[in-house]
């Protein structure tokens, strides 16, 4: 029994099917590895390499026209997050709110990697106790966790522990409104803002 279930983990890993692991009317985020793109919508998207190579850290990114079909050059070997936004309704930004770097953040940083009409793309870094203030999202915006961590979210009045693991994918919804702080390790996020 136990060869049995080894088998089938072991054929899921080497699947060349990526997984989708975020789908709602805003956005489709696929995880994959390099070269296994069967089962990733064609049309545009980010995407964001989960590991580093001898000459680039975690987390470069790259926009393309097509993300089912290889980048020239190829992609590697290391595993991958996509990201692809759909078309929708331009809307004005909720009263208040902010973009990444603008809400009152202590021990974080912000590092802009690429934008264009669809999405603006940075990195991010949460230092051990760094905080978020209260702030509201102005932006659709998907996060790319590529060291994961423990980080403390207080939303509705109510504060929980979320634990990340490096490839986690997660949503934040535009005019939701939260605070946070990192209560482990130094923290290392891609962060995805989808446009109008």
């Amino acid at each position: 029994m136990k060869l049995i279930v080894a088998a089938v983990a072991l054929a899921v890993l080497q699947s060349p099917h990526a997984a989708v692991v975020l789908n709602n009317p805003t956005v489709r985020a696929y995880r994959t590895t390099a070269g296994a793109l069967d089962g990733v919508a064609h049309g545009p998207g980010v995407i964001v390499w989960l590991q580093g190579t001898a000459t680039e850290k975690p987390g470069r990114a790259m926009w393309v026209d097509d993300a089912a079909v290889p980048p020239p050059g190829g992609v590697g070997d290391g595993p991958i997050a996509i990201i692809q936004p759909r078309a929708r309704a331009a809307e004005p930004a909720p009263p208040s709110a902010s973009k990444p770097g603008e809400a009152p953040f202590t021990g974080m940083s912000f590092v802009p990697q690429f934008e264009n009409a669809r999405v603006s793309v940075l990195r991010a870094r949460m230092d051990v106790d760094a905080r978020e203030g209260f702030h509201t999202h102005a932006s659709d915006t998907v996060v790319v966790h590529l060291s994961g961590g423990e980080i403390e979210d207080t939303a509705n009045g109510k504060t929980v522990v979320n634990r990340w693991k490096p490839g986690d994918v997660e949503f934040e919804a535009r005019g939701s409104s939260h605070s946070a702080r990192n209560i482990s390790h130094p923290i290392d996020v891609v962060l995805v803002a989808l446009k109008p």
